[in-house]
C-alpha cells in the first residue's frame, strides 16, 4: 500500500474543487401554482469536518441522528435563501430532503445533502409577465462550485432568465472538468415569466404547436418531470486524482517498521512537493548568492522552514477546529500569502538599499583630489592583506570596500525560512484532522513533520548549491564588479520583485485583486 501510495497514486475519491470547498445548486421550476427548489450543498473534507464536530452526527447511512439534523438544517439553509415574486417574498416549504457521505481523502467523509423546497403562487392565472429574483446567501465567502438553473412547467413561458435551463454538474454528481479551475458563481437570478391556465402535460402526451396567440412555450415531458422527483443524491462520479500524503494517515497496520516507512515516504513526498512551484526556492537561491552565506547558514534556513511550516500546519488546524465560526481556514491562506509575499519584498528592498549604499565605487581614486590618494591606496591593499600601522585612514564614506554581499543576518534568515513555510499545503491540513479524526494524534503530527523535513531538505540543498555557485564565480571573476557589486544588487532586486509577485498572486486567488 505504500509502495503504491508513493509510486502510482492512480485515481481515487478526493473531492474535485478542493479540500475546502461548499458547491451550491439551486434548480428553480417555475410552476402554474407553485414554484419548486431543489436545493443541493456539496461539502468537501474540511467543511464536512467541521460540520461533524459543531453538530455530533455520525456519518453513517440511516444514522439516528441525520434525521433531527436535516430537519434543522433544511430549516436554517431556508433562512438563507430569498425568493421574491414581484417584490413579495414567498413562503418555502420542506417536501423532501436527503443526506450521503461519500468517502473523500485521508479516509474523511464529505457530505451531500439535498433540501427540495415548494411555494405555493396565490393567483396562479395572473395575467401578463411576472418577476421572480432568487438569492443565496448561505456559507459566504466559501469557494465552490454555485449553479442556479431555471425551467417552466406546463403552461409557463420563460420570458427572460439571468442563469441557464441547462444543468451542467448533473446536480453536483458529476463536475465538467474543464471548468474546475473556474467554476460558475451563480448565487443570484432573476426570471420574467408568464403563465396561463392549461391542462398540465403530461408523459403520454405530444407537444404540439401553440394556438395562435397564446404565447406559451410548452417543454418536453421530461423537461417538466424533472424536479417531480423527491430528492435523490449521488456521489461524485469523476475519478479525481488522489493525494500520496493524505492516504498515508490511513494505513490500517502501525508497527514500528511500517511507521518508519511511512515517515520516510511522508519525507519524500515533502521533497516532491518543494519542487513545486513556490516555497522561496528563488528567493532563498538569490539571497544566497548575493550574499557571504555559508553552508551552515543554508542548513539554518531549512531548520527555520522545517519548524515554520509544522508550526502552519497545526496553527491552521486550530483554526479549524476550534475558530471557524469566526474566521474561515481558506480565507487565511491569501493573507498568509499576501503577508509572506510583503516580508519577502521588504527584505528585498532594505537587502538593496544597503548594498547600494554600501557598494563600492567603481571610478579610480585618482579622481578624488585628496592629499593622500596614496595612503588610501595602500590602506584598501592592507584590507586585503593584514592590518597595518597607519596614523592616517581614508574617509569611509568616499573609500569603503566591502565584499560581495553583507554577512547573512540571522534576523534575515528567519525572515527568509518563516515565509518560505508559514503557508502549509491544504493535503498537510487534512492529514491533520484525519488523525483527529481516526484517532492517531501523535501520528499524524509526526507525518506532518516528516513532511516539513523533507521541504525543507530540498530547500537546504538549493542553498548549498548556490554557495558553492557563488564560489565558483568568485573564482573566475576575483574582486571584478561583478561580484562585488551588480550580483548582489541583482539578486536583492530579483528578491523584491518575487515578493511583489508573491503578494499580487495571493490578492488575485482571494479576488481582491481582479487581473
Amino acid at each position: 500500500m505504500i509502495a503504491s501510495t508513493l509510486i502510482a497514486p492512480g485515481p481515487g475519491s478526493a473531492h474535485p474543487l478542493g479540500n475546502f470547498s461548499i458547491s451550491h445548486y439551486a434548480g428553480i421550476r417555475l410552476g402554474q401554482d407553485d414554484i419548486e427548489l431543489r436545493y443541493l450543498i456539496d461539502m468537501a473534507e474540511i467543511p464536512t469536518f467541521q460540520e461533524i464536530q459543531e453538530t455530533g452526527i455520525v456519518p453513517e447511512a440511516g444514522h439516528a441522528s441525520l434525521r433531527p439534523y436535516l430537519a434543522r438544517k433544511a430549516e436554517t439553509l431556508e433562512e438563507g435563501l430569498l425568493l421574491m415574486l414581484d417584490g413579495r417574498r414567498l413562503q418555502l416549504q420542506i417536501a423532501s430532503t436527503d443526506v450521503i457521505f461519500p468517502p473523500g481523502a485521508g479516509g474523511l467523509p464529505t457530505m451531500k445533502m439535498g433540501v427540495l423546497y415548494r411555494a405555493r403562487l396565490e393567483n396562479p392565472a395572473a395575467p401578463g409577465p411576472t418577476t421572480l429574483r432568487y438569492r443565496d446567501d448561505n456559507f459566504p465567502g466559501r469557494a465552490g462550485w454555485k449553479e442556479i438553473i431555471a425551467v417552466g412547467a406546463s403552461g409557463v413561458s420563460l420570458l427572460s432568465s439571468s442563469v441557464p435551463d441547462k444543468d451542467r454538474s448533473q446536480r453536483l454528481a458529476d463536475y465538467p472538468t474543464d471548468l474546475l479551475n473556474s467554476p460558475p458563481q451563480d448565487l443570484e437570478a432573476r426570471i420574467v415569466f408568464t403563465r396561463v391556465s392549461a391542462p398540465p402535460l403530461t408523459g403520454a402526451e405530444t407537444p404540439g404547436p401553440a394556438s395562435p396567440g397564446a404565447g406559451v412555450e410548452r417543454p418536453r415531458a421530461a423537461e417538466t418531470a424533472r424536479f417531480v422527483d423527491p430528492i435523490r443524491l449521488r456521489p461524485n462520479s469523476q475519478a479525481t486524482p488522489r493525494d500520496a500524503l493524505t492516504e498515508l494517515v490511513a494505513t490500517k497496520q502501525l508497527g514500528f517498521g511500517v511507521v518508519v516507512m511511512v515517515l520516510a515516504v511522508s519525507a519524500v513526498l515533502g521533497a516532491f512537493h518543494a519542487l513545486e512551484p513556490g516555497h522561496g526556492k528563488t528567493v532563498v537561491a538569490a539571497y544566497l548568492v548575493g550574499s557571504r552565506g555559508t553552508a551552515w547558514h543554508a542548513v539554518v534556513l531549512g531548520l527555520v522552514v522545517t519548524a515554520s511550516h509544522t508550526a502552519g500546519v497545526y496553527l491552521l488546524g486550530g483554526v479549524t477546529f476550534y475558530a471557524s465560526q469566526y474566521v474561515l481556514p481558506e480565507r487565511l491562506y491569501p493573507w498568509l500569502g499576501v503577508g509572506s509575499g510583503l516580508t519577502i519584498a521588504g527584505l528585498g528592498l532594505f537587502l538593496f538599499l544597503r548594498r547600494y549604499t554600501g557598494a563600492p565605487h567603481l571610478h579610480r581614486h585618482g579622481h578624488h583630489h585628496h592629499p593622500h590618494d596614496a595612503d588610501a591606496e595602500h590602506d584598501h591593499h592592507a584590507a586585503e592583506h593584514g592590518p597595518h600601522d597607519h596614523h592616517h585612514r581614508a574617509s569611509a564614506a568616499g573609500h569603503r570596500h566591502p565584499e560581495a554581499g553583507a554577512a547573512v543576518s540571522v534576523r534575515e534568515l528567519v525572515a527568509l525560512g518563516v515565509t518560505g513555510g508559514i503557508i502549509p499545503c491544504p493535503a498537510a491540513l487534512v492529514v491533520l484532522l484525519s488523525a483527529l479524526s481516526l484517532r492517531r494524534v501523535g501520528f499524524g503530527l509526526l507525518l506532518i513533520v516528516a513532511f516539513s523535513v523533507g521541504l525543507a531538505v530540498v530547500l537546504v540543498a538549493i542553498g548549498i548549491l548556490m554557495v558553492y555557485a557563488r564560489r565558483l564565480m568568485s573564482r573566475f571573476h576575483e574582486d571584478g564588479p561583478l561580484i562585488t557589486r551588480w550580483l548582489p544588487l541583482a539578486s536583492s532586486a530579483v528578491i523584491t520583485l518575487l515578493g511583489v509577485a508573491i503578494a499580487v498572486q495571493a490578492l488575485v486567488s482571494a479576488g481582491i485583486l481582479q487581473m
